[in-house]
């Protein structure tokens, strides 16, 4: 029987091949997206899953506010994971990291930089699931100047992973003898080392002060204990271990601080959802986006539907062609549960025929997707082993979905009335039909207002005032490796051709460095007067290098003394400590009632990410060599930069072999809204497909209601209608669709993108003309499908229509 069912389903495919051939690509763009969508989301929610123990382990995080001041960040106090595990049995193991970024290694004569280095405790590796190929991971970070090295590093430095006992010398300073190689790290992990250095014998290690946060804290809590009992031991730890230290320094309590709406504590956040959930902009790599994730499953699931609509839409439209074959089938003795099954195999088969198509689409794509993406997804079937059941039951279940309404619709047709060549009651002037059609553009406009509103808001930012000059600024990184040779080199640099100004310091607003310190009104640091400021050490060359403005008081002064005690403040930060109006000769004093002397207010920029608001920041006069910024002027970039990398490698007989590193200013502040960028880029491509497979459904609709007024069409050209009346006609009831589908779509656009806006402190908004041109492009898709088979049928013989009567 199924036999039969199928070799008939196939014929019918072959015999109608124009149809067959759009009912599969339409659903065959829908599995595809769907699919690459599939994959993506299953990347983001598979993140640190490869630890065995995964489900266990949290991060603490510090979040902190004093007397309206912020601070939220991955790091807590030194001494916190040997104090939990002494005070709370709860705990099976706490280590720490220390994020040292990038290191200097030496290979032969030259000294190449190398991103992840950390310094890790000795249980490290009982907390993380690190495959080790050399070493014992019990012991190998015990003693002081150990290190363990990735596979990476260990095939890079000495083309081998038999290196045990062999030695890098790291900022040439410091000899670590190597005692472990671990394989490298997932892709799928929220960090990644490439060289583990031994905490041992690191002085800040064991700093107690619950106060001061420069650690990552991971903890491994024993089965049966949850995040609320976890997040319940650090409240009682910090009120016993922070708090006295709080009341010492800014005279406050924990409960003093909650009675004004402010807070210290440390929170928890699970492993599996560091990549998707956290909102920290110094994570070590880039953070995914539930919302986004969210979103994207939302896409996939209406853009399938809309795949699913078209096949429904398509079947109809063929109906009126097959009737005649329903109704002698029915005079033979098929019943109609025969009828539908012989339907549905045909469903089926297209659905699986699609998925074919569908997998060599995908494969196509992900290249493109993953460039988009930053990710490294593959269609590999042995990989995921549970993509093919998940790929045959879907297919499964979209096929009878979709074949589901033609199926019982055209088994519904009356024998003798098809056979007199009229179709069954209701066959015109479906409302679900005319439903479904809404359903398919009111997706489509809601992704094209998203698609807009992205992009505003990318043109937003690239635009707004930051209150300083990215353009032509080129920063370079790491010139600690100068030395003493800093400063001459940078008075060097600015005598070259070009440099118009420079600033020496690693304290810029496209990058992630930062620090926090504790100032108050008073020497004492009384309550309520006391708060912890962002604190930038900067030179007297830096507010004209960026192009700052101050808004009342004074530069810093080269060769003035007293300024290396005093500080200028930001518009934000004055107006938190209430000097806004006039800040010379005020004061504010350190954690250690220094005095430090206000001489200027420069105006507020923005540092980071719009996704923030601008927080208050203290800039201090210091010699930072850790960085370097240039303002340039010139027509020949590349030889500027030339010329800079010679002075820099000849500051210092031991900087020949350096690795010289920079980048533009520009470019590190676009790279900031690098996933808003990728996501806008995603939203087009899906958009495209979205519109894409609706026109195959509206092709499809226009066609069945071409069908259905043959003879009405070839009697209004008799009596003298004119191919525009025609098309006019046809296109009318469409475009009335359109019109309600842009009704429904525009509160569902509006919610959504506003919802969306709100992770950015500073953001656009959504303005009428995004409503107006997403109406429009929907009305131009549509008359330009309707168009296409309008036009055909109203050029049509009719006495060729009339005839067949």
């Amino acid at each position: 029987m199924f036999k039969n069912y199928f070799k008939i389903a196939f014929r019918n495919l072959w015999r109608n091949k124009a149809f067959s051939a759009i009912n599969i690509l339409g659903l065959a763009l829908g599995l595809a997206v769907c699919l690459l969508i599939t994959l993506f989301v299953s990347d983001e929610l598979g993140y640190d899953k490869y630890n065995s123990n995964a489900d266990r382990v949290y991060r603490v995080n510090s979040d902190f506010k004093v007397n309206g001041s912020v601070f939220n960040d991955r790091e807590s106090p030194a001494a916190m994971a040997g104090t939990l595990m002494k005070d709370y049995p709860q705990i099976e193991q706490a280590t720490r990291l220390k994020d040292n970024g990038k290191v200097l290694v030496k290979k032969g004569d030259q000294a190449l930089f190398e991103p992840n280095w950390f310094f890790g405790d000795a249980n490290l590796f009982d907390v993380f699931t690190v495959q080790m190929i050399a070493g014992n991971k019990k012991n190998a970070l015990k003693e002081p100047h150990s290190i363990v090295i990735s596979e990476y590093i260990a095939r890079k430095y000495f083309n081998s992973t038999d290196v045990i006992g062999k030695t890098l010398r790291l900022n040439n300073t410091d000899d670590y003898k190597i005692t472990g190689v671990i394989t490298n790290m997932p892709a799928q992990s929220h960090i990644h080392f490439n060289l583990i250095s031994a905490m041992s014998g690191r002085a800040d290690s064991y700093n107690t002060n619950w106060i001061n946060v420069n650690y990552l804290t991971y903890v491994l809590v024993r089965k049966g204990i949850s995040q609320q009992d976890l997040d319940g031991y650090l409240k009682e730890a910090t009120k016993k271990y922070a708090e006295p230290l709080l009341k010492n320094y800014i005279h406050t309590s924990i409960a003093d601080l909650e009675n004004k709406g402010d807070h210290f504590k440390f929170v928890t956040i699970p492993l599996t959802k560091i990549h998707s959930y956290s909102t920290l902009i110094n994570e070590q790599e880039p953070s995914g986006n539930i919302q986004y994730v969210y979103i994207f499953i939302v896409i996939a699931v209406f853009i399938l539907l809309i795949a699913c609509v078209n096949f429904m839409n398509l079947s109809t439209a063929r109906s009126a062609g097959r009737s005649k074959e329903v109704g002698v089938r029915k005079v033979l003795g098929s019943s109609r549960s025969t009828l539908i099954y012989q339907f549905l195999t045909e469903s089926i088969l297209t659905s699986f025929l699609a998925l074919i198509i569908a997998l060599g689409l995908a494969e196509l794509i992900i290249p493109y997707f993953n460039q988009l993406s930053g990710k490294e997804i593959s269609l590999n079937l042995v990989l995921n082993i549970w993509l093919l059941p998940y790929l045959l039951i879907s297919t499964l279940i979209i096929g009878i979905l979709a074949g589901v309404y033609p199926a019982f619709f055209m088994s519904a047709f009356q024998p003798i009335e098809v056979l007199k060549g009229k179709l069954a009651s209701g066959f015109k002037g479906s409302w679900l039909r005319n439903s479904l059609v809404v359903f398919q553009f009111s997706t489509v406009i809601v992704l094209i207002v998203g698609t807009l509103v992205i992009y505003s808001q990318l043109n937003y930012i690239r635009n707004k005032k930051l209150g300083y000059n990215r353009e032509q600024v080129l920063v370079l990184q790491n010139t600690y490796s100068l030395f003493n040779h800093a400063r001459s080199f940078k008075q060097d640099v600015l005598k070259l051709a070009g440099v118009k100004s420079g600033t020496m310091t690693p304290y810029l607003p496209t990058s992630q460095n930062g620090n926090t310190e504790v100032y108050g009104k008073d020497a004492a640091l009384s309550a309520g007067q006391s708060t912890a400021l962002a604190t930038w050490y900067i030179d007297e060359d830096y507010i004209p290098t960026l192009g700052m403005d101050m808004a009342a008081g004074r530069n810093f002064t080269k060769g003035t003394l007293t300024d290396s005690s005093s500080a200028i403040i930001n518009e934000t930060a004055a107006q938190m400590l209430g000097y806004n109006n006039d800040p010379l000769n005020k004061k504010i004093f350190k954690g250690n009632g220094v005095p430090i002397n206000i001489i200027g207010i420069v105006k507020d920029f923005n540092s980071g990410s719009l996704h923030n608001k601008i927080e208050p920041l203290v800039l201090r006069l210091s010699e930072q060599r850790g960085g370097m910024a240039f303002r340039i002027q010139t027509q020949n970039i590349p030889v500027l930069i030339s010329q800079i990398q010679t002075l820099y490698h000849s500051a210092d007989a031991n900087m020949a072999g350096q690795p010289f590193t920079y980048s533009f200013m520009d470019d590190d502040f676009n790279h900031l809204y690098q996933s808003e960028q990728n996501t806008g880029k995603i939203f087009v491509s899906f958009a495209l497909f979205a519109i894409l497979i609706a026109c195959l459904g509206l092709f499809g609709l226009v066609t069945y209601a071409a069908e259905q007024r043959t003879k009405e069409i070839g009697i209004r050209k008799v009596l003298g209608a004119s191919v525009t009346n025609i098309v006019r006609m046809l296109s009318g009831d469409f475009l009335k669709l359109v019109g309600i589908a842009a009704v429904i779509a525009f509160p569902i656009a509006w919610y959504a993108m506003n919802r969306w806006l709100q992770d950015f402190a500073y953001r656009t908004t959504i303005s009428w003309w995004i409503f107006a041109t997403a109406a429009l492009l929907a009305v131009i898709i549509t008359i330009t499908t309707v168009s296409f088979r309008a036009i055909k049928a109203a050029l049509m013989n009719p006495v060729s229509s009339l005839k067949t009567e």
